[in-house]
């Protein structure tokens, strides 16, 4: 079994069928290596588009964010009441995964789906609510920016509606590691065990997860 089959078998064993329905055929798990120039390649995933942290630093999103690094990426928004406060939870599970890790050579971005409202000191007070610590920042930026940013990432909805109204949108995390050009997608609200453990199998000496032993 190749590390597709294995990541499209354990998502239907872990996550179960509910969990996956509502995610589009197109943001299934997978890990797709890309071919080609890997800088220019990055760089039309990944626009370098300037834009501000938590913390109030104007940041550029390839060069100071994706490049070289391992990463976790999400779009959510401070004053949602929907499928956010979910994920947020479930991805301070996956932060306590890696622990010592996280913002040395692993970084999480959550991305505002509603930058208009979600200024820097939104953010840093929503940041210091919930307990985040170091190696995950929220973003936003211009509305231009960001929209191009959901574009290229995946994260737009085939759905014109569905895709306008921010109660509906994706709650999916894009995971990889730039520098290997191995990229993939999982539900934001799936086992945190199990996104580690497709993280660390894309790392290069990483292992086959073994299906019985994350089944517990």
């Amino acid at each position: 079994m190749n590390k597709r089959e294995f990541i499209k078998n354990l998502t239907g064993a872990s996550l179960g069928v509910a969990a996956l329905a509502c995610i589009p055929e197109s943001f299934a798990i997978s890990v797709t290596p890309v071919i080609g120039n890997q800088v220019s390649r990055s760089k039309r995933t990944f626009p370098n588009v300037p834009v501000v942290t938590h913390e109030g630093k104007v940041v550029h999103f390839y060069d100071d964010l994706i490049k070289n690094k391992i990463v976790m990426i999400n779009f959510t928004y401070t004053n949602c009441d929907g499928i956010c406060p979910g994920m947020i939870a479930n991805l301070k599970q996956v932060y306590k995964e890696f622990g010592a890790r996280m913002g040395k050579d692993i970084f999480m971005y959550s991305i505002s789906l509603q930058p208009e409202h979600d200024t820097p000191a939104v953010l840093k007070a929503f940041t210091e609510l919930h307990k985040i610590k170091s190696g995950w920042t929220f973003l936003t930026g211009s509305k231009a920016n960001i929209e191009l940013l959901r574009e290229h990432l995946g994260y737009k909805n085939s759905d014109p509606g569905l895709d306008k109204d921010n109660s509906q949108h994706l709650g999916v995390v894009k995971f990889g590691i730039e520098s290997l050009e191995r990229w993939g997608m999982a539900p934001a609200l799936g086992d945190p065990k199990y996104l580690a453990e497709y993280i660390r199998w894309m790392e290069p000496n990483g292992s086959r997860p073994v299906l019985s032993e994350m089944m517990g």
